[in-house]
């Protein structure tokens, strides 16, 4: 049985293992001066049909600290859900490295920040008592598995614009956005309005590493700096840059993406038949929140390992991941019914 954890728990895919070992024959050049890392990036120019610069790291912490310190500086505040991973999850390494102030804007229902919320932050712009806000960053899909819509992003970029702040997207699970709305990577980060992508690779099912992609010119001035200061700066960029080539080539990352999804709604329509689980959020990417009975924690964790993300109304998280198959959803169903009604 597998897990419901986290898809950081599944393996790598084996397009991925395969792409290692050819980036593993030969010496190459360090740093990301070597052919292997030339050539993702110009993939993902093609791909995001855009003038973009890629900057591969280590992990999502270090993309979202590397794009964030590219934007601001420590006078700055950053604007982010209540909800976000870089404000929850990633202990004090924004603030430390970036020196920036977080501000936490409370999500809708659905886990996205809307219009409305956001331009009430928007407030004391000169006032040197006041950490002045620069970016604002939304994630993508979000921590409850939800998905902004191409026109939801566009209508925050517009308004980030007009008040001269930088978009940043958080994606640690955008392939699995872009599989859902059926769109193209570009449909929901540069054509958006999107500033600075961290798009992650690792729940994705690579081995580990993440890229940071620039779409605005303005943020590539001195983000080559940040990325050594950041401790970013992989060696052997190739084994990163490799992985992302694999994912990127014939849309690896869209079959992969859509199954996982696919195991997530199959996941919410097998346990909502039970009348004591109550599906809290809605399901649009790899995730499936719901709230349970507390004693069903224990038994059910022996099957597979879940994380409980609100105590209070006994709402867990099942996350699904591109290795996740029907029999571990029916075999997880199976025990779900099995417990006390």
């Amino acid at each position: 049985m597998k897990s419901f954890a986290s898809d950081n728990y599944a393996g790598v895919l084996p397009e991925i293992m395969e792409a290692l070992g050819k980036a593993n024959v030969d010496h190459a050049r360090s740093y990301g001066a070597d052919e292997a890392t030339k050539k993702a990036v110009a993939l993902f120019r093609d791909v995001f049909e855009a003038d973009v610069d890629v900057y591969f790291v280590f992990n999502g912490t270090g993309a979202n600290v590397l794009s964030i310190s590219s934007a601001t500086q420590s006078y700055n505040a950053v604007l982010c859900s209540d909800t976000s991973h870089i404000y929850n999850d990633e202990s004090s390494a924004p603030e430390t490295f970036t020196g920036c102030r977080f501000f936490p804007l409370p999500a809708n229902d659905k886990g996205k920040l809307d219009v409305a919320i956001i331009h009430e932050r928007l407030i004391r712009k000169g006032d040197v008592h006041y950490a002045q806000t620069a970016m604002l960053s939304i994630t993508q899909a979000t921590e409850y598995g939800t998905v902004y819509q191409p026109e939801e992003i566009k209508a925050i970029a517009e308004l980030t614009k007009d008040n001269g702040l930088y978009l940043h997207m958080d994606g640690s699970r955008f392939f699995n956005a872009a599989a859902s709305l059926k769109c193209g990577l570009k449909d929901i980060s540069g054509n958006a309005g999107v500033d600075i992508l961290s798009l992650g690779g690792t729940k994705a099912g690579m081995m580990f590493g993440e890229a940071v992609v620039v779409f605005n010119k303005e943020l590539s001035k001195l983000i080559a700096y940040k990325h050594k200061q950041t401790m970013q700066l992989a060696s052997k960029t190739r084994f990163i840059a490799a992985q992302f080539d694999a994912m990127l080539q014939n849309e690896l990352w869209r079959t992969t993406a859509s199954h996982a999804n696919a195991m997530a709604e199959l996941l919410c329509a097998s346990i909502s038949k039970n009348r004591k689980v109550k599906i809290t959020k809605p399901v649009q990417a790899n995730a499936v929140f719901a709230e349970i009975p507390r004693g069903w924690y224990e038994p059910l964790q022996k099957h597979s390992p879940f994380y409980v993300w609100k105590e209070s109304t006994h709402e867990v998280r099942l996350m699904c991941a591109w290795d996740t198959k029907e029999e571990d959803i029916k075999q997880f169903a199976d025990a779900v019914n099995a417990l006390p009604k």
